[in-house]
């Protein structure tokens, strides 16, 4: 069902699917870790990466919920989550959190999904 949000802006739920929902899960939980450590650490370069990415992951979420350009937001959601792996393992080496680890085991688990959805297409189905 399509709903009219208080901007305008249209979510078109009807065709998503239930991996749909688990991508959007995994988007948002990443995407608020990330706006969590941004604000922790806003007085140093490394917050605003942190904001910057969180911003990407509920952007992309919001982007697949009012079906704008879904195949391409998959498509860039690959390696936009993928370079946050690397950026993670970069940053944090040796010295791993738990926090970290979790947060990886959610994006590991969204790019599976993004793929599966990009190599899916958007035609619409249910769970």
């Amino acid at each position: 069902m399509a709903t009219q949000t208080a901007e305008g802006l249209s979510l078109h739920t009807e065709s998503l699917a239930g991996i749909h929902w688990v991508g959007i899960v995994l988007a948002v939980i990443s995407g608020v870790i990330h706006l969590a450590l941004g604000v922790s650490f806003i007085a140093s370069p490394l917050g605003w990466a942190f904001l910057v990415a969180g911003v990407g992951f509920l952007g992309g979420a919001i982007a697949v919920l009012v079906d704008y350009r879904r195949s391409l937001m998959y498509l860039l959601g690959i390696p936009f989550t993928a370079g946050q792996i690397v950026a993670w393992y970069v940053v944090n080496a040796p010295d791993f959190s738990p926090l970290g680890f979790a947060d990886k085991a959610v994006q590991l688990l969204l790019i599976v999904v993004l793929i599966v959805l990009y190599r899916r297409g958007d035609a619409p189905t249910r769970a």
